[in-house]
């Protein structure tokens, strides 16, 4: 078993790389994508972050022959620049991760990995809630549940998926219309985002040209509605795996003067049967699973999706 010798930054290349062992653990195991290593979501949390926060991710891969079996991104403490003028101290350590289920023995070597390089920080991480041995292992090195996903109000999300056989037809209200990225132009497609998800955001410009660069991003499956003032009233992404018919809503968000009027549904309806055009099969999209966040997992239900997986927020503090 071969692994990269030191720690470095982590680049596109290797997010490609990373994404190619997502797509190989999907075929196998997907209940064993862990919620921050899906095809997908590597794209998403890349593209948008790397230009301002990726000085503080630091990755190691491991190998064997010449398939990447495990990876770690540990995403160390730094600032975050917000659109509002705002800055935030980021004080603890976070682990994205992979371990294919054939090496799961790396498993160690991972975690060993991320407490030398983020040693004296708060460190979290969210393995999959079903991955027994996964557990056993994080709890051997001093990991605990984090107290901040307990409640109703819980951190914990869930993965939901449903397959795309029988998609009925969206309907809008009137006025409104369906648009795509490339139709809407980069600055309506930035301003949907920061309006869905508030000015303290860190969604930029910059970082929308890092998605667009970012494989598989399409700009036809880059989905919004326009409202009949011209505002983009809502916008998804769908990253499409064209090796496992499979794609992935990530993000969703509705500009909050424009919520309840069916728009989110109808955007999700019309995302299905585009990425069901486009080959896929299969559809996941995540949420908040705790009790107390109904919102998003009642839309993702109302369009037919059902909990597939959720996760297990751990954390471990200093040492």
């Amino acid at each position: 078993m071969d692994d990269s010798d030191d720690s470095q930054l982590l680049t596109a290349a290797d997010v490609q790389l990373m994404q190619g062992l997502a797509q190989r653990v999907t075929a196998v195991r997907p209940d064993l994508v862990n919620s921050d290593a899906s095809f997908g979501e590597l794209a998403w949390n890349w593209g948008k972050g790397h230009a301002g926060e990726g000085e503080s991710w630091l990755r190691r891969l491991w190998f064997s022959g010449d398939d990447l079996v495990a990876w770690g991104w540990a995403q160390l403490p730094h600032q975050v620049k917000r659109n509002d003028g705002s800055v935030r101290d980021v004080t603890g350590a976070y682990l994205a991760h992979q371990v294919h289920p054939d090496h799961s023995e790396l498993l160690d070597e991972v975690i060993d990995w991320y407490d030398a390089v983020a040693v004296g920080a708060e460190r979290t991480v969210i393995p999959q809630a079903a991955h027994e041995f996964t557990l056993k292992r994080w709890a051997a090195h001093g990991y605990v549940t984090d107290p901040d996903s307990l409640g109703d109000t819980g951190s914990w999300t869930q993965l939901n998926e449903r397959d795309l056989r029988d998609v009925e037809q969206p309907v809008l209200p009137a006025g409104f219309r369906f648009r795509t990225a490339d139709e809407a132009g980069p600055r309506a497609v930035v301003q949907a985002h920061v309006d869905a998800w508030g000015p303290s955001t860190t969604y930029t410009a910059e970082g929308y040209e890092g998605v667009r660069r970012t494989p598989p991003y399409r700009g036809d499956l880059h989905v919004l509605v326009e409202a009949p003032d011209g505002t983009m009233a809502a916008s998804t992404i769908m990253w499409l795996d064209e090796a496992n018919r499979t794609a992935e809503f990530e993000p969703v968000g509705t500009h909050p003067d424009y919520r309840r009027l069916g728009l989110g549904r109808a955007m999700l309806l019309h995302g299905m049967r585009l990425a069901r055009a486009a080959g896929a099969q299969h559809m996941t999209v995540a949420c908040l699973g705790a009790p107390g966040h109904p919102g998003a997992r009642g839309l993702y239900y109302s369009v037919g999706f059902r909990e597939f997986t959720r996760d297990a927020p751990l954390i471990k503090t200093g040492g």
